[in-house]
């Protein structure tokens, strides 16, 4: 049976997620602030965690920093009331798969979450096919229809960054940082500019992408699985 840990402060909405999630055949550890919930995670180290932001003692970005500072991999999606650029991009800066603006439709966060399990359980593939595209990591090659689609080492690096980490909102910064790398004079600007190319050779519509997504001031996220 797969964990979850919810670190929330409102109690109503802790117990409501509770008996979801529970209902739902998971097994369920609760937290109502910050230092609690820390050492839940640390000790639990559930599949999944909930995390709310503004907690007494330590918020969820600490938490964040210091789940990831261990080295924990779980999904970590936080629950916000706050919907400000620069909060969501925080949070995912600091490690955050996803995030739930506060008030949510409590069966889209069960989707998410359950789509988040089935591909952390997941072992890392060789080859991810999506729609009709093939991309061949040890290969290096991105097929469209059987033709091979010529890609540049930069394009081929992003596609696979997008692919292995589909379903995580990721920031441009985040992009640049793991694909061009931390000493990159390259602007967000520059991520944009790939992002257009990899949409015309991956895209039946570039316009209305099914695949390579834009989150509105936040950045990019690679969907295959229809429940993130």
């Amino acid at each position: 049976m797969e964990t979850i840990l919810i670190i929330e402060d409102d109690a109503t909405m802790r117990r409501g997620l509770k008996d979801n999630f529970e209902f739902a055949g998971y097994a369920v550890v609760t937290a109502a602030e910050g230092e609690a919930g820390l050492e839940a995670a640390l000790h639990h180290q559930p599949d999944l965690i909930l995390l709310d932001i503004m907690l007494p003692k330590i918020n969820g970005y600490e938490i964040c920093r210091l789940i990831r500072k261990e080295k924990l991999e779980m999904p970590i999606i936080m629950l916000t009331a706050k919907g400000e650029e620069s909060d969501i991009i925080l949070g995912l800066n600091l490690g955050a798969d996803d995030y739930v603006t506060k008030p949510f439709r409590i069966k889209e966060l069960l989707a998410r979450s359950a789509a988040f399990l089935r591909r952390r359980h997941q072992q890392e593939q060789p080859v991810y096919r999506f729609g009709d595209c093939e991309l061949d990591i040890p290969a290096r090659k991105l097929t469209r229809n059987n033709e091979e689609i010529k890609l540049s080492p930069k394009e081929f690096r992003l596609l696979e960054f997008f692919v292995k980490k589909q379903g995580r909102a990721l920031t441009r910064d985040e992009i640049l940082n793991r694909v061009w790398g931390y000493d990159s004079f390259v602007t967000h600007r520059s991520v944009d500019r790939f992002i257009t190319t990899l949409r015309n050779k991956i895209e039946s519509d570039p316009r209305r992408p099914a695949f390579l997504h834009t989150i509105r001031e936040i950045g990019y996220k690679f969907v295959i699985d229809k429940d993130l």
